[in-house]
């Protein structure tokens, strides 16, 4: 029999350590490295023929078929649909509508295939509930609740089983054999590690639901995420209307793809032009209001940035974002002060993207800057304008990503004045129907728009 081999694994990023120490020396995390006792590797003999077959990358393949969820927004971020054998995780915060998707999905799913819905948190009859509220009590999914995982991949061998799956939620699973309680790191591994299997090994497609700690991460090890095909995020304040499933994760399509959906009173409805939600008319009177088209994904995304520059009573003043990072705000302030000459060290700042979205686009600085500018001043911007581009520590504006899509939809929901990094002409384009103003650096822009108001 094989000496039993003892190595120690990372919980949280699966690393491997020849012994136990406190800290992992691939992720950082503190204790989370766990003792693994497995069989030691056999050598393999000397003039021994490989038991595996390699395949040329040119080789004749079958071209892998989609099917359509129902939903658009839940396929676009997919990468056009489902594949056949994906496992696909969905992770969000408590009660920000992960199971409202995805009995919505099942059911639309469940009008040509048929779809199963697992849960281990819910009895039956509560998802019936669930199901009737939301319209669907008609709808023809299959029903369960269940933790067992041996229990759940043991329908996927029946020929008669249904070809997808949705289990809600894979902390809830149990492995029997396994060391730990449900929800623990091991058993959400384990519990991952045989889904996933079996969902090669018969063609199923498996949505798992997972929930989230304090700091928005997936719940479990970090490994679960190395796992699973597609890890999708579902995110929004609870408090807003408004819900983004972005892709994290996506073997089949594009990262950081986002669906926008709205929370009514019936679910979940698809916002096919979120545009028009989160911009304003773009004929305010007020400071500080800057239109940015943003992309997420691959689609255009207009939204508002506001700003409002206040003078503080106390020594220390105030910088708050919402919707923007909170370094970058800092960057594009200190650019402001040492470039422009504002001084902003007696007044809060606070910023905001309206409509509870996070923007990441580094080509928004620009319009940061000047919904700052506006604010300092209380003045309004040109109206109908859009602005974007990346900031320099200098001050300089520079190009970004997919100029062109961005001003075309910015003319498609009316707007007529883009304000663009130089180098970027599109006076051979008629067609765009939009005035085009190429900014250098952000001095420029301010002295031009201090000279507009004299005149």
């Amino acid at each position: 029999m094989a000496k039993p081999l003892r190595h120690y694994n990372c919980e949280e990023c699966g690393g491997v350590h020849s012994k136990w120490v406190g800290q992992c020396t691939h992720c950082g995390a503190w204790d989370k490295v766990q003792e693994v006792i497995g069989s030691k590797i056999k050598p393999q003999k000397k003039g021994s023929v490989p038991t595996l077959s390699l395949m040329s990358l040119d080789a004749p393949h079958c071209v892998v078929s989609r099917q359509t969820t129902g939903m658009g927004e839940l396929d676009r971020v997919l990468g056009g649909g489902l594949v056949s054998g994906s496992v696909i995780l969905v992770g969000g915060d408590p009660g920000i509508g992960k199971s409202t998707l995805l009995l919505q999905c099942a059911a639309a799913l469940s009008v040509e295939e048929s779809c199963a819905y697992i849960s281990g948190e819910e009895a039956v009859d509560q998802i019936r509930i669930r199901a009737t509220r939301l319209g669907l009590a008609q709808a023809p999914v299959l029903l369960a609740s269940c933790t067992d995982v041996y229990e759940i991949i043991g329908l996927f061998a029946h020929k008669s089983s249904p070809r997808y799956y949705i289990l809600d939620s894979i902390q809830t699973m149990l492995v029997e054999g396994v060391e730990g309680s449900i929800g623990s790191p091991s058993q959400i591994r384990a519990a991952t590690h045989l889904i996933v299997e079996a969902a090669k090994q018969y063609n199923k497609t498996v949505f798992l639901i997972g929930h989230v700690t304090k700091e928005g991460a997936l719940a479990g090890p970090r490994l679960l995420e190395h796992m699973v095909d597609t890890v999708l995020y579902f995110e929004g304040d609870r408090t807003q209307q408004f819900r983004l499933l972005r892709a994290i994760k996506n073997r089949f399509g594009a990262t950081n793809e986002i669906g926008v959906f709205e929370m009514i009173d019936e679910g979940l409805k698809e916002v096919v032009n979120p545009s028009e939600f989160f911009i304003g008319t773009g004929d305010s009177e007020l400071g500080g209001i800057a239109t940015f088209p943003g992309i997420e994904g691959t689609r255009p995304l207009l939204v508002e940035i506001q700003a409002l520059v206040a003078k503080t009573p106390f020594g220390t003043p105030r910088r708050t974002t919402v919707g923007w990072d909170y370094g970058r705000l800092s960057m594009v302030l200190a650019v402001l002060e040492a470039r422009c000459g504002y001084n902003f060290s007696d007044k809060d700042v606070y910023l905001s993207v309206a409509g509870g979205l996070r923007i990441q686009d580094p080509g928004g600085d620009l319009a940061v800057a000047v919904s700052l500018f506006s604010a300092f001043h209380n003045r309004p911007l040109p109206k109908k304008s859009i602005f974007f581009g990346e900031l320099g520590l200098s001050g300089d504006v520079r190009p970004v990503v997919r100029e062109l899509l961005r001003v075309k939809e910015a003319r498609k929901l009316g707007m007529t004045v883009a304000f663009v990094p130089k180098g970027y002409s599109m006076r051979n384009k008629p067609e765009i129907g939009m005035e085009i103003h190429e900014v250098s650096s952000v001095q420029e822009l301010f002295k031009s728009m201090k000279a507009k108001e004299r005149k």
